[in-house]
């Protein structure tokens, strides 16, 4: 085990024999703050990012395709390559072994117009996150997805659930959270401003504040509390580098419990129950991959011609999709000659409506471009 290791070893064990109250408040944030260091520290090498380690593991070289991207994690032998070939057709060695798969295999599957990249990832163990069994890779790739797959054996323990979520965590992932709502602006001289817009219950107070900074070598910041937040979102938001992706907890091997058994699975969140290798509720899970990826389709319609309604341009709700950002996925050169645009569907006032680039588009509307004359 390497010294980083160990000190993280030290300081969750003095985190667990620390009881939880007011006046330790200051010291469980202060070991906090140091823990989530020391795990920068271990994923991207002492000197952050650039500096990487002598072993560092950075991902698979997986060029970036389609609409969105979605990654399936999971423990070994979990039926993560039968999915992935169920959906895309993409041929993904399948057996009865676990570690099977021994690299990244995308696939492609297409939904509602959407084409979907699909990435069958390495079975991840516990301790991947330290870079046990090519974890690092794993988990590095699972980063750069729009949306991850948890595949989970539903005969085999819910603990599982619990280790990858770990796993994930360790790694900086923060599943089906969104950013809090907080601003840290450093700046040269000041020393630290602390406001709170709303009142805090979850431990944050000015103390912790400045502690945490002091710990990361900030002496003058401006810090903005715009919502009630725990120490570690505050850390989460000082540190910079999370991911916030959404998780689907997707249960395989379905044929093989009972209907009380999965009355019992029928009451977590954010799950889907299938079974890959009947094509079971294979189509409940496209659709919960749709709805969760926020895309929305945008019919084209030449002038004087039917809208195109077999290739939509796909965008996402989530960025409050303009006409300008329809525009640029068509062409990058096309909003200079750009005039105004005739739209029909739920977005427009009345049919059609002429509008501008900063139009926001809203699902199945139908988009007609009108360039500059002259």
């Amino acid at each position: 085990m390497s010294d980083i290791q160990a000190k993280i070893a030290e300081i969750e064990a003095e985190m667990a024999r620390t009881q939880k109250n007011k006046a330790t408040n200051y010291h469980l944030g202060t070991l906090k703050a140091k823990l989530a260091k020391l795990r920068s520290e271990l994923i991207d090498g002492p000197g952050g990012k650039s500096s990487g380690t002598k072993n560092a593991e950075r991902g698979f070289d997986v060029t970036k395709s389609g609409d969105t991207r979605i990654g399936l994690v999971g423990f070994p032998s979990v039926g993560k390559s039968t999915l992935l070939t169920t959906l895309t057709g993409t041929r993904s060695e399948a057996a009865a072994y676990e570690f099977t798969t021994l690299t990244c295999i995308p696939g492609t599957m297409k939904y509602k117009g959407a084409r979907i990249q699909v990435l069958d990832l390495p079975g991840i163990i516990e301790g991947a996150a330290d870079g046990k069994g090519r974890g690092r890779q794993v988990i590095s790739t699972a980063r750069t997805c729009n949306l991850i797959l948890v595949v989970l054996d539903a005969a085999k323990p819910v603990t599982h659930k619990k280790i990858i979520e770990a796993e994930l965590f360790s790694f900086g992932i923060r599943i089906n959270q969104t950013p809090p709502n907080v601003r840290v602006v450093k700046r040269e001289k000041g020393g630290v401003g602390y406001q709170e817009l709303v009142r805090q219950t979850k431990g944050m107070n000015v103390d912790v504040c400045r502690m945490v900074l002091k710990e990361y070598k900030i002496s003058c910041a401006e810090v903005i509390l715009r919502e009630d937040i725990t120490v570690d979102q505050f850390i989460d938001v000082v540190e910079g580098n999370r991911s916030y992706i959404p998780v689907l907890y997707v249960f395989n091997k379905i044929d093989a419990l009972t209907i009380e058994e999965l009355d019992i699975l029928d009451q977590m969140p954010n799950y889907v129950p299938i079974s890959s290798a009947n094509k079971w509720n294979l189509e409940e899970l496209m659709e919960e991959i749709w709805t969760r990826c926020h895309m929305i389709r945008i019919y084209t319609k030449p002038k004087g011609q039917m809208p195109d309604y077999e290739e939509p341009v796909i965008l996402h709700s989530e960025s409050n999709p303009t006409v300008e950002e329809f525009c640029n996925r068509l062409h990058k050169h096309l909003i200079n000659q750009f005039s105004h645009a005739l739209v029909w569907g739920r977005s427009a006032k009345h049919q059609p409506q002429r509008c501008g680039r900063d139009h926001v588009l809203e699902d199945e509307d139908i988009v007609q471009i009108c360039k500059k004359v002259g």
